[in-house]
């Protein structure tokens, strides 16, 4: 089945190092790439910030308006790259409801080692004291999402090691095999990490 764009929705816990192989990844592939902390009301960070989980309330708005992006992105024939945490099924069929086909990327970590990896941030919303939570609501991918395409990655592995496997299971290719006269609008530009 030909799709006029494919997301690629890097998920996983905070700590998990969404950031990283997102921007990895699209600059690698040149596509769109969006960080799913952008779509957040104020609220949202209001409540993160002060140690405060999220429920299913908040969290509906915010993945609408996440899915509403990729389908505009589809309908002008771009795949993206995003980040979210899409941690229970409900949110990922509601992501998979975008134009276009969509593939999570699970990045897996034991507990102790997000915690390290969350202490060592600076400048982010989201405090450690959080983490248990996440852990708590994070419904692993099923093996039917596994079948359709979705990875589940360790995250001890290089992001080297990792965007090297994402590439070659999904056989997507470099941005050195993309045409050279093809050009994002300037809002799709490939995000930095």
């Amino acid at each position: 089945m030909q799709y006029p764009a494919t997301h690629l929705v890097v998920m996983g816990v905070a700590g998990s190092g969404k950031s990283t192989i997102a921007a990895a990844l699209s600059k690698h592939l040149g596509w769109a790439c969006a960080e799913a902390d952008e779509f957040h009301p104020q609220a949202n960070i209001a409540k993160m910030s002060q140690g405060v989980p999220l429920q299913d309330e908040d969290r509906w708005p915010w993945l609408q308006e996440i899915q509403k992006w990729m389908t505009e992105r589809a309908r002008s024939r771009h795949s993206t790259v995003l980040t979210c945490s899409a941690l229970k099924r409900t949110y990922r069929q509601l992501l998979s409801d975008a134009e276009g086909r969509v593939l999570f990327i699970h990045l897996h970590g034991e507990a102790d080692v997000l915690s390290q990896r969350m202490q060592g941030r600076e400048g982010h919303f989201m405090p450690p004291t959080l983490l248990p939570s996440q852990l708590a609501t994070l419904e692993p991918l099923t093996a039917e999402e596994l079948a359709a395409g979705s990875l589940r990655l360790d995250i001890t592995r290089s992001p080297e090691e990792l965007i090297a496997e994402i590439l070659a299971a999904l056989q997507l290719p470099s941005n050195r095999e993309l045409s050279s006269n093809q050009e994002l609008p300037t809002d799709q530009a490939p995000c930095a990490n």
